[in-house]
């Protein structure tokens, strides 16, 4: 039982790191996640699938 109760702490722990910009920066956002937002990629010529659709 511990250990359940150890994960769900640091889920939660995570989540609430992850989000600290969004929650508490006004007009904060998560990150995108999308590859053809990420310089380093778009710079290899690496591009988001969802757009050859």
């Amino acid at each position: 039982m511990t250990t359940v109760i150890t994960a769900m702490v640091l889920v939660a722990a995570a989540l609430l790191l992850l989000g600290v910009r969004a929650l508490f920066v006004r007009g904060g956002r998560f990150p995108s996640g999308h590859v053809s937002d990420i310089p380093a990629l778009r710079s290899r010529g690496i591009d988001c699938t969802r757009k050859l659709k």
